[in-house]
């Protein structure tokens, strides 16, 4: 809104404020920058266009070619109920992956201050009222020099969009000092939706899901951590891939260091189109720690040995993009000749168990449809129990071939489909098909809620 009413204000005005358009319009840029580039084929374009639609046709993601830019983009986007699943187990994932892979990281949860204005500078995203603005805009008296003044003045009272979590963990180092007893290492974890500066109009202006750690260690050791997490988090992406290849690090050349850093490193994935970082390193010394507690160096000073001032190490995560390198790898587009020779085209969602959005889907096969039922209501609330999400097929209404409705759970990512017959009413037996391998087994009813649990630990201690 903010962005449209600029531009109806300004399109009758052109001649006099066409200063204000564009340094308005340089506010809100968003600088998009891909670690390489490579030259897409027909495959790779293919791929892209096949994957979108899929998330699309099964409700990862809300129809509508600018919510599938900011998703092909790695922004937050519309997501829908599948796509929503999928993020919070991805963020379920990360958060128990970093509290817990060592005993001194803390969960925090900050607010934008006003040490975050001065940090970010003259270039953020700010939220304006659009009348306010309107009301500026409209006032034919002002010339320009006072239609500018009047605007940096709405913008400079407004509050600015959150577009990173590392000033608040900052600002809680010196209350988490006694905490841990003033020793060190430990750390500071945070997650959240910020707001992006965009490169143009193209999109309306966009959030991220950010993820943050912020790691105080010794001046002496602030490489050998960086190392240490670089290792962790890139291992912890390759464990939910279908093809760990695709997931690398790479050091950041010099040019492209932010000023207070010494080191960093970027976590890539190759997507079809080229190489984007899903978390950024950065090893940045002291001087932003002692910029936000005013040089008071006798109380940030830790235990480690002597006394110093801890340098640190961040780690920034984007989330979004993370879900749909996911997406990509784990889609497969496989290939097989049916029983009529006839070729047939499977496209599956590979997603690790853990991930997956729906664990099992419950349908029901010839028989008496009302005592079918009824068994699928209670096996359903079973699993629900036993936190097994279940997509409860039994429930539709047109009636859809095995054959159709196994395409449509590959598409969806679902591990398991379990159909329940008359077979089940008169011995409790049941068939369970995996997604993975196609196969087809028969189980006890009794047996099932077991199995799909001991399966989804067994993938996640790999």
């Amino acid at each position: 809104m903010f962005t449209r009413c600029v531009r109806n204000v300004l399109s009758r005005r052109a001649s006099t404020l066409q200063t204000s358009r564009c340094s308005l319009a340089v506010a809100l840029q968003h600088t998009r920058g891909r670690c390489s580039k490579v030259t897409s084929t027909s495959d790779d374009v293919d791929q892209v266009r096949t994957l979108l639609q899929l998330c699309v046709d099964r409700y990862y993601i809300s129809p509508g070619p600018t919510n599938t830019e900011l998703f092909e983009r790695g922004l937050s986007c519309s997501y829908g109920p599948l796509g929503m699943e999928l993020r919070r187990n991805l963020l379920e994932q990360w958060w128990h992956c970093v509290t817990k892979s060592r005993a001194q990281v803390f969960g925090i949860n900050t607010l934008s201050s006003s040490k975050d204005r001065e940090a970010r500078g003259r270039r953020q995203l700010r939220i304006v009222e659009s009348e306010h603005l309107k009301q500026i805009l409209e006032q034919q008296e002002l010339n320009k020099e006072q239609l500018i003044q009047q605007i940096q003045t709405l913008l400079q009272s407004s509050p600015p969009v959150r577009t990173s979590l590392l000033q608040g963990a900052l600002e809680q180092y010196v209350p988490s000092l006694e905490l841990v007893n003033r020793k060190l290492p430990y750390g500071l974890a945070e997650s959240g939706n910020f707001g992006v500066i965009k490169r143009s109009f193209s999109v309306s202006p966009a959030e991220v899901t950010q993820t943050s750690l912020v790691w105080f260690c010794s001046p002496r050791t602030s490489s050998q951590w960086l190392d240490h997490w670089n290792r962790q988090r890139l291992k912890w992406w390759r464990k939910f891939a279908l093809s760990p290849s695709d997931f690398s690090s790479m050091d950041i050349p010099e040019q492209e260091r932010v000023e207070e850093a010494s080191r960093g490193v970027r976590i890539i994935y190759n997507f079809p189109w080229g190489q984007e970082p899903l978390e950024t390193l950065w090893s940045r010394g002291d001087a932003e720690l002692m910029q936000t507690h005013k040089g008071a160096r006798s109380k940030l000073q830790c235990r480690d040995g002597r006394k110093s001032v801890p340098h640190i190490v961040s780690v920034t995560g984007n989330m979004d993009r993370g879900l749909m390198a996911f997406l990509f790898n784990s889609l497969q587009q496989l290939k097989r000749e049916d029983r009529r020779q006839k070729l047939q085209h499977r496209k599956v969602l590979k997603l690790h168990p853990v991930l997956a959005p729906v664990k099992v889907a419950l349908d029901i096969g010839r028989g008496a449809t009302l005592e079918l039922r009824q068994v699928c209501e209670d096996l359903l609330q079973e699993l629900m129990e036993a936190k097994i999400s279940v997509w409860p097929g039994y429930r539709e209404t047109m009636s859809t071939s095995m054959e159709q409705l196994n395409a449509k759970y590959d598409e969806m990512g679902v591990l398991f489909t379990v159909v329940i017959s008359e077979n089940t009413l008169e011995s409790g037996l049941l068939q369970v098909r995996s997604r993975d391998t196609t196969i087809k087994e028969t189980m006890h009813i009794s047996e099932i809620k077991n199995f799909l649990s001991r399966y989804i630990s067994a993938a996640d201690n790999i």
